[in-house]
């Protein structure tokens, strides 16, 4: 056990993929501080030191027909309380958007409830990339559930560059999670938006009630597909009247164990700290020594963010590059 953290990152510096049996090992290596260490050293060697940012703008809200148990938009859960509208208001997008290119952010995606979009929803929506892009210099992002292969070449028209569809958990636990689509649809729409021509950002949330194990799986099935570059963890905050507002939250130690066993797993990949970060307050920049080096910012869908500014202090202090215009 003494060698195999050395040998583990000599293995993955020399382009040997780690495999789940490594993984798990590594879950349980007594030293904890040194694997999330070498996991920093490991994003360091093979991304530097760019940060990546991306904010998102919650477009559609609430009453979303699908059931997934963690998610206050959902209409399954009549006591969550969370705003509801069609269509964010322009204005108030435009704010968001001109905040976000002030402070230097690389990309940003409109985000919309329910489970999935309709030509008619995204011709709406069109004006409001449209207006972005002239605007700002930031690359455009969506993220709008389950993705028919010709709403996906109508992104693409509108010169989105990538999609988000998170897988949330592995294969084996989803119907725990969600009953009314499934993991292989999920996985189906990734490969439709890589088929059209947009890149791919997939991750999942953690604190679910999920094990260790089930976490490398995830992780494992992500590398499997081949197309995911940027992969966000998120981190469960558990929302009052959410079937999974009674859960406890994560301890900080294991998020970040799980965010160095995803570096390990992903080690050329963008590894996004999303929404539940807010929980740890000053400790959240710890998960940006363990491996990550990418982060949501601003406000979430249905919780509240960092402020930018102490994002983009604290990241510098890191001596991570936060304002850069490169590939991400």
């Amino acid at each position: 056990m003494a060698d195999l953290l050395r040998d583990t990152f000599s293995m993955i510096t020399e382009g040997t993929v780690l495999s789940r049996e490594t993984a798990l090992l590594l879950a349980r290596y007594p030293d904890q501080p040194k694997l999330w260490s070498a996991a920093d050293r490991l994003r360091r060697r093979f991304l530097g030191d760019h940060f990546h940012l991306c904010s998102i703008i919650n477009a559609r809200s609430g009453g979303c027909t699908e059931d997934c148990r963690f998610c206050a938009q959902s209409a399954h859960h009549a006591t969550a309380n969370v705003p509801e509208y069609s269509m964010i208001d322009y204005e108030e997008a435009m704010r968001i958007a001109r905040s976000n290119e002030a402070h230097g952010v690389h990309r940003i995606s409109l985000v919309t409830s329910g489970r999935a979009v309709d030509t008619r929803a995204l011709n709406q929506f069109s004006a409001l990339y449209s207006e972005i892009q002239r605007e700002t210099t930031m690359q455009l992002c969506a993220s709008m559930g389950l993705l028919e292969q010709k709403h996906a070449e109508q992104l693409k028209a509108m010169n989105v560059s990538r999609y988000h569809c998170n897988l949330e958990t592995n294969a084996r636990r989803f119907p725990e999670v969600c009953t009314t689509h499934t993991w292989q649809e999920k996985v189906a729409t990734l490969k439709v938006a890589a088929a059209a021509g947009l890149s791919v950002c997939s991750g999942g949330i953690i604190g679910m009630g999920e094990t260790m194990e089930d976490r490398i799986d995830l992780a494992l099935e992500l590398r499997q597909l081949g197309i995911v570059g940027s992969i966000p963890i998120n981190i469960l905050t558990p929302l009052p009247g959410t079937p999974l507002g009674h859960l406890t939250p994560l301890p900080l130690e294991e998020v970040l164990t799980t965010i160095a066993l995803f570096r390990f797993l992903h080690p050329t990949a963008v590894i996004r700290i999303a929404g539940g970060r807010q929980q740890f307050g000053s400790n959240q920049y710890r998960c940006f020594a363990a491996g990550a080096n990418g982060a949501i910012v601003g406000d979430y869908l249905t919780t509240t963010g960092s402020q930018i500014e102490e994002d983009l202090a604290r990241l510098r202090e890191m001596d991570f590059i936060v304002r850069w215009n490169g590939p991400n």
